[in-house]
């Protein structure tokens, strides 16, 4: 009989209700989100805390509907495997090991700041693609198979990067979506080969 754990919504919940509450106190949201200069001086907590943080409604709905779908389906595949901590200490993993990168770039610039789940969504999206390539994804109501959607997401977060036009961390988007892969690949190595054959029969023919 299949267990429902419901992890994924008490994540949702408490990213919620800690990004409300920051918006609503500034020096709150300052004290969690990431800023180089603050964690070289010890400030560690910010590596973990800018993930629960976001910088407007958009930002917050987009990775919170993101994490419903996908973590509600990962956390079936997980949690019977590596128990319901386990599943948390992924998540926060994802925040973390995708900041990094980015901290050893930016530690010196004290104009940096960045903030958002981004990095573990993108662990928890990377890691449902490579189990499911050729599900369909609705993006912006478009169907379309996950594997293409991760090849056009990957290359627009690298070209992005490259561009740095905006204040997204496209660094982030790509080491989450690599720490899902990889973690999933170190918990069952024999994965990467049912994905190429996955990617060999495309839409299960």
């Amino acid at each position: 009989m299949e267990q429902d754990f419901y992890i994924t919504l008490f994540i949702i919940a408490g990213t919620v209700a800690t990004s409300v509450w920051a918006w609503q106190r500034p020096r709150v949201l300052e004290r969690m989100i990431y800023w180089p200069p603050a964690v070289a001086r010890g400030e560690y907590w910010r590596l973990i805390t800018h993930g629960f943080i976001h910088a407007d409604g958009t930002h917050l709905a987009f990775n919170m509907i993101t994490l419903f779908f996908f973590g509600m389906a990962m956390e079936r595949v997980l949690v019977p495997e590596i128990g319901v901590l386990g599943f948390v200490a992924f998540y926060l993993a994802g925040i973390v090991l995708a900041i990094l990168p980015t901290h050893l770039r930016h530690r010196n610039n004290r104009f940096y700041r960045s903030l958002g789940a981004s990095g573990a969504v993108s662990a928890v999206l990377f890691a449902y693609i490579l189990l499911q390539p050729w599900s369909m994804l609705f993006v912006f109501f478009i169907p379309m198979p996950a594997i293409v959607f991760a090849a056009a997401y990957v290359a627009y977060s690298f070209w992005a990067q490259r561009q740095a036009r905006d204040n997204v961390n496209h660094s982030a988007h790509l080491w989450g979506g690599a720490w899902g892969v990889g973690f999933m690949l170190l918990l069952e190595p024999a994965l990467f080969g049912r994905f190429v054959q996955e990617l060999l029969s495309p839409l299960g023919g």
